[in-house]
Parts: C-alpha cells; sequence; structure tokens
C-alpha cells in the first residue's frame, strides 16, 4: 500500500465512520464504493446487490461518470467474473480480466478494464453483494496485476463493515416500512368509521327528506339542508385523510416546507384555524425530520377530530443546540395523568415512542377547558 501506516489507518478509520453514518441504503452502498476505491487506490469501483431472478436488485459504481453510466445501459447480469463473487463467495484478483475464461464482454460505452479485484460481502452464509475494483492508479507492477494481497486483506475487512452497515441499513428501512403500515392501517380505519358514520347519517337524512317533501314541505327542507352539511363534512373527513396519506416530500422539500404544506392544507379542510411558523432551523437527520412530522400530524390529528379547538398553531424553532416542534390548540384539553380514552392515549404512546426513537423528548401540557399543548424537542436544531 502506497500509505504509511499511520495515513492508512487514519483513511481506513473514515471510511468505516462515513459507513456508519448513513441509515439509507443506497447512501450505504454509494458509501462503500467510494471509500473502497479511495482505500484501494482504483479508478473504478462498483459494488452490486443481487436479485432473485440472476440479475442485480442494485448495483452502484464510482468512477463513472453518470452519461457514460447511461450509455452503458441496463444493470449487468449475474454472469461471468461478477457473478464469482456472488456463487463461488471468494475473492478474485486478476491482472487482465479480458483475458479471463468466465469474460462475456462488455457494451461498447463500458470503460477499457484491465487489472482487477473483487470480493463477496457476506452475512453470515449469505452473500449480499460483492465488490469490484479495477484498474490500479500505479504503475504495473512486474507480475501484471497492480492490486497486492495487501490490497485484498483490506478490502476483506471493508467488507466486513460493509456487510454490517448494509444490514443496518436494510432493517431500519425495514422499519421505516412497518411504521408506514402502520400509519396506513390506522389511518383506514379512521376513515372507514368516519365516512362510514357520515354517509349512513346522510342516508337516513335523505330518505327522511323524501318522505316528508310531499306532506311537509318545510320540514323536508330543513332535512335537505342537513344533507348538504352532512355531505361537507364527509368531504372534509376525505380530504384531511388524503392529506395524512399521501407520502411526504421530506427528501425533496425539508421538514419546515412538508410542515407549512399540510398545515395549509389542513386549514383549507377544516373549520378551526391552522397555523405554521418556522425560525432557524436547520436540516436535521432523515430520522428525526420524520419523527417530528409524524408526531406533529398525530397531534394535529387529536387536535382538529377530538379536542373541539376553534385554533391550532404549529411551530417549529431552534432552541439552543436543538429543535423544538410545538402543536397548541384552545380545544376541550384533558388531564394527561388519568386520560384513558384509547384514541388519544394511543396517540401519545406512540407520539412518545418516536420521540424517543430518535433521542429527543415529548412533553405534554393539558388540563380540561385549557387547550393542550405538545412539544418535542430534538437535538441538532
Amino acid at each position: 500500500m502506497s500509505q504509511g501506516p499511520r495515513s492508512g489507518l487514519a483513511a481506513v478509520s473514515s471510511a468505516l465512520l462515513a459507513m456508519s453514518r448513513h441509515l439509507e441504503v443506497r447512501d450505504v452502498l454509494k458509501t462503500i464504493v467510494a471509500s473502497a476505491r479511495e482505500l484501494l487506490d482504483a479508478r473504478y469501483a462498483a459494488l452490486g446487490v443481487p436479485d432473485d431472478h440472476g440479475g442485480f436488485a442494485q448495483f452502484v459504481v464510482d468512477g463513472v461518470g453518470e452519461e457514460q453510466w447511461k450509455a452503458i445501459g441496463p444493470l449487468p447480469r449475474q454472469h461471468g467474473v461478477l457473478a464469482a463473487m456472488l456463487h463461488d463467495a471468494k475473492p478474485e484478483r486478476l491482472a487482465d480480466v479480458r483475458e479471463d475464461p468466465r469474460f462475456e464482454g462488455w457494451p461498447s460505452a463500458h470503460p477499457e478494464l484491465v487489472d482487477f479485484l473483487g470480493l463477496p460481502i457476506r452475512d453470515g452464509d449469505e452473500v449480499i453483494g460483492a465488490l469490484y475494483l479495477a484498474n490500479k492508479n500505479r504503475p504495473e507492477p512486474a507480475d501484471g496485476c497492480g492490486f497486492t494481497e495487501d490490497d485484498e486483506e483490506l478490502l476483506a475487512i471493508l467488507a466486513q463493515h460493509a456487510a454490517i452497515a448494509l444490514t443496518n441499513a436494510r432493517l431500519y428501512e425495514r422499519s421505516r416500512e412497518l411504521t408506514i403500515a402502520e400509519e396506513r392501517s390506522r389511518l383506514a380505519h379512521e376513515l372507514h368509521d368516519a365516512v362510514s358514520q357520515k354517509l349512513f347519517s346522510l342516508r337516513l337524512t335523505a330518505q327522511a327528506a323524501a318522505a316528508l317533501v310531499d306532506r311537509d314541505p318545510s320540514r323536508a327542507k330543513g332535512e335537505l339542508q342537513q344533507v348538504a352539511a352532512l355531505a361537507a363534512e364527509a368531504a372534509d373527513e376525505l380530504r384531511a385523510a388524503v392529506v395524512e396519506l399521501r407520502p411526504a416530500a421530506l427528501d425533496e422539500d425539508g421538514l419546515a416546507a412538508t410542515l407549512r404544506t399540510q398545515v395549509q392544507v389542513l386549514d383549507r379542510a377544516h373549520s378551526a384555524r391552522v397555523t405554521f411558523a418556522a425560525q432557524g432551523v436547520r436540516a436535521l437527520p432523515a430520522a428525526q425530520e420524520e419523527a417530528l412530522l409524524r408526531v406533529a400530524q398525530e397531534a394535529l390529528h387529536n387536535a382538529l377530530r377530538h379536542s373541539g379547538a376553534e385554533r391550532v398553531d404549529v411551530t417549529l424553532e431552534r432552541r439552543g443546540g436543538a429543535a423544538v416542534l410545538r402543536v397548541t390548540d384552545d380545544g376541550d384539553g384533558f388531564d394527561p395523568q388519568t386520560v384513558r380514552r384509547a384514541g388519544r392515549h394511543l396517540g401519545l404512546v406512540s407520539m412518545r415512542d418516536r420521540a424517543s426513537g430518535v433521542g429527543g423528548r415529548l412533553t405534554v401540557e393539558s388540563a380540561p377547558g385549557k387547550g393542550t399543548t405538545i412539544e418535542m424537542e430534538v437535538p441538532g436544531g
């Protein structure tokens, strides 16, 4: 290796720390590939995650420009040298990959690869991916292969930690998927209950109006006015549910913009006045932003559906080294120590779990007839 012991160790340490910072699978894959290419001083690096159909579910490259990658075409199949690390689960170090009997060529836009080093990424007995490096950036040695045994050992260390980082990222994404599924199930149940009740009332009221239209037109008119009011309420329920079911654009817009948009829609959909203000909050880690958004949605749901509030105010601000979300309503309020209404109680438990799950804390201030303030604080604002 061209690096001295101290600088080499620092480079390895930096690479491992970079992998551990990310929770999204795609970000982890990109970090692994970039770290491998930099550590082993290679021109090209790639990481393939196999699917169950002879191809790659994901294939991430480093050292190839975006335009060139597009020109190369579809993801490669699991054949030739690429398949070796997945099927044989052993390292491959080649002086010239083009001369290997398993080599089957590549698309015309593909860069010309020569010396090659490949290694499986294993989680126990399962091969969950493979790292590929090509074209060592140093003068060609006597044996024709730029990659050394030291390089192979270093890549093996990186692959072990890559397996941990990739497994953790997959578990995190699975946890998010389960959380989203739970949210949608809850919303679907509430939507069914709320809209079913409204539609049942609509049907009964319409039947009453039909029965009265000939013998008591004035009463029939009153019943029809009630039909119109119930229809408007049902429409409000549907609009609010659609807002909550629509995926939040956190990745594209950030927390403040996403909250502002949702508050504006809820303000139009409900008779209560709903406001939003943000001040001084920087971008936060994805997990914290999602937790803050979900707590805000739960608090808004409680305030608009259960409290009878005429006004709900949402604020997001920086307080010292923390980001603070606050949802305040002027509704009925309750005693946080004794409340046992299932929907409200379970909502508080869920919000506290979300807060603690990202290193934050949740506080609830309320009293009968005094409204409610729910505040969530997370570090790093």
